[in-house]
């Protein structure tokens, strides 16, 4: 099933895009999602948990199964100055 992936901040640069369509198996969770971009990308394999996640524009628990043309963002802590 294809899903829409949004990226912030610091994980946009290590991704390399802020928007990004996926195929991810039936069943996917975001966690599923969170763990491959770590496989794919190295920087990210210190950080077990995702950051905040939100699935359609409304903060989710990452173990919530994906549907289908869902959007799924990843929100990384941002500091301020």
């Amino acid at each position: 099933m294809k899903i829409r992936l949004l990226s912030f901040a610091v994980l946009r640069e290590i991704i390399g895009s802020s928007e990004i369509d996926l195929e991810v198996p039936a069943g996917s969770r975001a966690l599923d999602v969170w763990q491959m971009l770590r496989d794919r990308h190295p920087e990210l394999a210190a950080l077990e948990r995702p950051p905040m996640t939100a699935i359609n524009e409304e903060y989710a628990d990452p173990a919530v199964e994906l549907a289908a043309g869902d959007e799924l963002a990843f929100i990384p802590p941002v500091a301020g100055g």
